[in-house]
């Protein structure tokens, strides 16, 4: 494997850590290298923060300098003022690899492409365009520049924020043990629950079976990660629940019932968690699903009953679970 395709590998790998929670912005990660050497690797974290190519740039900053950054990395104009304030060609020997074209608009971040202008590095390695036609151009305003290194694995990881600008990109949610069972209480590590209600922190409307509201009793908050829970919508023909079930109970949260789903077709990002019934119902309007899979073997005999094709797309470690992204395929 050349050293482009490897680093772009390492930028796609970290820019999987934070698939959706950077709605509404797309996952970017990016890389950095010096003398044919890797010295930062950072991803794009959280909407209206500094953009991957900038905590990339910070990171190779401590690394050449060997001094440390007083700033908050995340303060993109207090980052962006900083680097430009570097002496001319300090970065002039080093490449960067970006999955996405470097924006060219300034929002709530400065521009990334003009940034990468003014400090000239030596190479720009970039996967994908942007597909936001307000967004894209930054190409055209850079040199040195070598497009389409792993461009469909970069697309593969885009997939989510192309949808949601027409319509709601809707992940499924399954927690499974390694033999396919799903009962039995919590059934994931530590850290995958901080994933899941991270999720649910960023998305806009958490969907959920009628079923599994009434059996479980569930909270779907975000107490893990100390973060505002998400707005909830029963998907059931019936309003028959028992409302002290905690769900109803956190504060500043709408929970909706009904059987209507056209608010699918709104720009959005809807987490589904649910069972068989749950998948069954919104089988050919789920986009993705995402597995937790835990390490052991159970004798419970709840699991998914149903037929679907899935691609694997990711595939990572949450403490000892695997957590693997997917598309449902036709």
């Amino acid at each position: 494997m050349d050293l482009d395709t490897l680093c772009m590998r390492l930028a796609l790998d970290e820019a999987w850590k934070y698939q959706g929670l950077t709605y509404p912005n797309p996952a970017v990660g990016a890389v950095i290298t010096a003398g044919g050497k890797v010295i930062a690797a950072a991803a794009h974290q959280k909407a209206g923060t500094s953009h991957a190519e900038v905590l990339a740039l910070l990171c190779a900053y401590e690394s050449i300098s060997q001094t440390s950054i007083e700033i908050d990395f995340f303060d993109a104009h207090a980052a962006h003022a900083l680097l430009l304030s570097l002496p001319p060609g300090f970065f002039s020997h080093c490449t960067i690899y970006v999955t996405l074209e470097p924006c060219s608009h300034e929002g709530k971040t400065p521009s990334c492409a003009s940034l990468l202008y003014a400090l000239d590095l030596h190479r720009i390695v970039v996967a994908t365009c942007d597909p936001v036609q307000e967004h894209s151009g930054g190409l055209n305003q850079l040199k040195n520049v070598c497009f389409g290194v792993l461009q469909e694995e970069a697309e593969a990881l885009l997939e989510p924020f192309k949808l949601w600008q027409k319509r709601a990109f809707v992940l499924f949610k399954i927690a499974q043990t390694s033999n396919g069972k799903i009962g039995g209480g919590y059934l994931s590590s530590k850290a995958s629950l901080e994933h899941v209600h991270h999720l649910r922190s960023v998305c806009s409307r958490l969907l959920i079976g009628g079923n599994t509201v009434r059996i479980d009793r569930p909270t779907l908050d975000c107490r893990f990660v100390a973060k505002e829970a998400p707005d909830v919508i029963i998907y059931s023909k019936k309003d028959s629940f028992d409302k002290s079930i905690p769900l109803f109970d956190v504060p500043d949260r709408k929970v909706e019932i009904g059987n209507n789903l056209h608010f699918l077709n709104q720009p959005s990002f809807v987490l589904v968690e649910g069972g068989e019934g749950m998948l069954l119902a919104l089988k050919e309007k789920i986009d993705w699903v995402l597995i937790y899979q835990t390490p052991k073997l159970s004798a419970n005999n709840l699991t998914y009953n149903i037929d679907m094709n899935l691609n694997f797309l990711h595939q990572a470690k949450k403490n000892v679970d695997l957590l693997i992204w997917s598309k449902r395929i036709d």
